[in-house]
């Protein structure tokens, strides 16, 4: 049987991809700062610990663990706090993996595609573009480094550059819904999106299919700007659309710099997802919404 390890096992992705595994044979197991069910050990970065029972004839460790980008405002303390439990996690699986030696068949990684920066741009970005400059490039740009680490020990590395991600319970989706639905800022940014099913099959896709490693935008392929996808969401829920956004410098207000999150966003290419065979469950936005609403 194999053995696959998700961090951030208990989180939105997590939960769904534990069910997915689980569904099709795979022995999953998951880190976690409490533990309560069977299958959870414990781990604390802060102090280099991981139960060291969990690497046990392990095959896979697919790395979703992370602060919620938009979770809190983005305070000094914060930021580092978003950096750090991406990269501090990433490097004590690296230490551990390496120490005792442990023969990984594949590390499997989360990043964003925030590496592109929180700009909006007519470009259509690439995996083969740089890294912005900004804090959200910042952070994907050092969590991906950390996770590359990994080649040099002959493992298998796959990292996974995940857009807005939809599902039934929580995430973006379930902000949206609100009585009136109305853009946001200009509602010019795009949103690059991806269903929960395309995202979870994806990851099981990097364990199944030894050719899916090195970078990947996890994005589908349909290009929604804030305005389009709310007059849709508006359509599907039978809710009042404004057409008036909501105005930039209020949302400053609110949210303080991480407002950039909402008002800004640029188109990304799944042509490299693509090419690889995978065939998108939900292509179009219309589609996901039917089946999510």
């Amino acid at each position: 049987m194999v053995t696959v390890l998700i961090t951030g096992g208990t989180g939105l992705v997590g939960k769904f991809l534990n069910k997915k595994l689980s569904s099709k044979g795979f022995h999953v197991r998951v880190l976690t700062r409490n533990p309560k069910k069977e299958n959870e050990y414990s781990w604390d970065i802060h102090q280099n610990h991981i139960d060291e029972k969990v690497f046990k004839n392990l095959d896979y460790i697919i790395h979703l663990a992370g602060s919620g980008i938009a979770n809190k405002r983005w305070t000094t303390k914060r930021k580092q706090e978003i950096i750090d439990s991406r990269t501090k996690s990433t490097q004590l699986l690296f230490e551990k993996i390496a120490t005792n030696k442990i023969a990984l068949q594949g590390f499997i990684s989360a990043s964003a595609i925030g590496y592109y920066g929180a700009i909006s741009s007519e470009k259509i970005f690439t995996e083969s573009d740089t890294p912005a400059t900004d804090f959200l490039g910042n952070v994907c740009q050092q969590w991906e480094a950390a996770t590359l680490q990994f080649e040099s020990l002959g493992i298998p590395t796959t990292i996974l550059r995940i857009g807005i991600v939809l599902s039934k319970t929580g995430g973006a989706l379930a902000k949206m819904k609100m009585p009136i639905i109305t853009p946001i800022a200009t509602g010019k940014q795009y949103m690059p999106w991806i269903h929960i099913e395309d995202l979870t099959n994806l990851f099981t896709k990097a364990i199944e299919d030894n050719n899916f490693t090195g970078i990947y935008n996890v994005v589908a392929p349909d290009q929604q700007t804030n305005k389009s996808f709310s007059k849709l969401l508006a359509q599907k829920t039978r809710k009042i659309y404004v057409p008036i956004g909501v105005p930039a410098f209020l949302l400053k207000l609110v949210f303080g710099k991480m407002s950039i999150l909402l008002t800004t966003g640029s188109r990304i290419s799944s042509a490299k997802i693509k090419k690889t065979g995978y065939q998108f469950s939900f292509k179009k936005l219309e589609d996901v919404l039917e089946d999510l609403i």
